[in-house]
C-alpha cells in the first residue's frame, strides 16, 4: 500500500491515531505509532491530568505538559513517521494551545468539535500542518474557503468523520438512530469531497490527502475507505487495545471484554451526543446526576450549571482505571475487539507489509 505525502511529509503508512483524550492518547501510543510510519496524535485534552499543578492550575498544568509529550514522542518516533496534536475547537484558550504545540515541534495539528476557523493564525511563519475533521462535504468545503479566503491557505489534508466514530460525534441524533443509511451518505459525501478539494489543489499546486475516520477496524476497512477514493484512514478505539496505550490496563481491558451490544449514545454536557460504553456511571447518570464541586473550566459550550457531571472528572477517573465510575468513549466496533497487541502488530493488521 502506497504512502501518503503531506504536504513535504511522508507518512510510510497511510494510518492516523485519532487523538483520544484524557490521557488515553499521549507520548507512549503516538511514540509507537510514528516510529511504525504513521501519524501519532497526542491529545492535548486536560494532557496534564496526572501533573501535582493540574488541581491546582489546569491550564498551567497542560500548557507545561503538552511540550514534553511532544518531545518524549518524538523521542520513541526515531524520526520516523509524524506527531501531531488534536486540540478540540471548544477548547478555552484554543488559540494558546494551538501556539504551544506549534512551538514544541508538532508536526501538524488536527481540530474537531467544532470548525477551527482561525487554526492558521497560530502556525503561520511555521512548518506544522493543519487538519480539521469534519463529517460532511459541506463542513469540508466551508473549511478549505474560510481558510482560502482569509489566510490564503489550503488544508494540509482532511480528516472525514463517519457515524461509526467513537466520542462526541458531528451528527444530530437522528442519522445516529440509521447509522447504515447515515454511512451511505458520508460515503458519498466523501467522493464528493474528493472532487471538491481539487480546486484547492489545482490553486496551492499540490494534493490534499482525505483520511477516513469512524469504526475502521481492520484492513478490509481500510480497504473500503480507500475505494471512496480517500488516502488513508484515522483509527482511534482500536489503539486503546494496544500494549503501548497511555491509559490504565483496567481501561484497556473494558474494550476486549465488550460486547457489541455494549455501547450506546448518550447526550454529553457539551451539549454534542456521544458514543460510550454503557457502565455503571453512565446508568447512574441517564437517571441522575453528580456533584460538580470543581470546574475545571475546559470546553466553552459547557455549563458547570446544568450539566449532570463534570466530563473532564469522568474522563480522568475511567483512564486512570476506575471504570465503573468514569466514562469510557468507543466507536461502533468495539465488541469485535478481543484482545491487547502492540502497535507494531496492530499497523501490521490495518496496513500489511507489501
Amino acid at each position: 500500500m502506497s504512502s501518503v505525502k503531506i504536504a513535504d511529509k511522508i507518512l510510510r503508512k497511510p494510518i492516523i491515531q485519532g487523538g483520544m483524550g484524557i490521557g488515553v492518547s499521549r507520548s507512549a501510543l503516538a511514540g509507537a505509532v510514528a516510529k511504525e510510519g504513521g501519524m501519532g496524535v497526542i491529545s492535548a485534552a486536560q494532557v496534564g491530568y496526572d501533573s501535582p499543578l493540574f488541581k491546582a492550575n489546569p491550564d498551567e498544568a497542560n500548557l507545561q505538559t503538552l511540550p514534553l509529550e511532544i518531545k518524549k514522542a518524538k523521542d520513541i518516533s526515531e524520526n520516523n513517521g509524524m506527531i501531531a496534536v488534536n486540540i478540540m475547537s471548544v477548547t478555552q484558550q484554543y488559540g494558546t494551545y494551538a501556539k504551544t504545540a506549534t512551538q514544541a515541534g508538532a508536526d501538524a495539528i488536527i481540530s474537531g468539535a467544532g470548525l477551527p476557523l482561525d487554526l492558521p493564525e497560530y502556525v503561520k511563519d511555521t512548518n506544522t500542518k493543519i487538519a480539521s475533521v469534519v463529517s460532511s462535504k459541506k463542513a469540508a468545503e466551508l473549511m478549505m474557503k474560510a481558510w482560502d479566503r482569509k489566510y490564503g491557505r489550503c488544508a494540509d489534508f482532511l480528516v472525514m468523520e463517519s457515524p461509526f466514530s467513537g466520542g462526541h460525534q458531528g451528527y444530530s441524533h437522528d442519522p445516529l438512530s440509521n447509522l447504515e443509511d447515515a454511512n451511505q451518505v458520508f460515503e458519498e459525501d466523501v467522493r464528493q469531497t474528493v472532487e471538491v478539494k481539487k480546486t484547492y489543489e489545482e490553486k496551492y499546486g499540490r494534493h490534499i490527502p482525505i483520511f477516513v475516520a469512524g469504526g475502521i477496524f481492520n484492513g478490509e476497512d481500510v480497504q473500503r475507505a480507500l475505494s471512496l477514493g480517500a488516502d488513508g484512514v484515522q483509527v482511534g478505539t482500536r489503539f486503546i487495545a494496544t500494549k503501548e496505550c497511555d491509559a490504565a490496563d483496567a481501561y484497556k481491558q473494558v474494550f476486549v471484554n465488550a460486547n457489541p451490544e455494549d455501547w450506546m449514545i448518550i447526550q454529553s454536557p457539551v451539549g454534542m451526543p456521544a458514543r460510550v460504553i454503557r457502565n455503571a456511571f453512565v446508568e447512574r447518570m441517564l437517571h441522575g446526576k453528580e456533584k460538580i464541586s470543581y470546574c475545571y473550566n475546559c470546553l466553552k459550550a459547557c455549563n458547570p450549571g446544568k450539566a449532570k457531571y463534570c466530563i473532564s472528572q469522568a474522563l480522568i477517573d475511567a483512564v486512570k482505571g476506575d471504570v465503573d465510575n468514569g466514562l469510557i468513549f468507543c466507536n461502533t466496533k468495539v465488541g469485535q475487539i478481543k484482545e491487547i497487541l502492540t502497535v507494531k502488530e496492530l499497523m501490521e493488521e490495518l496496513v500489511p507489509s507489501t
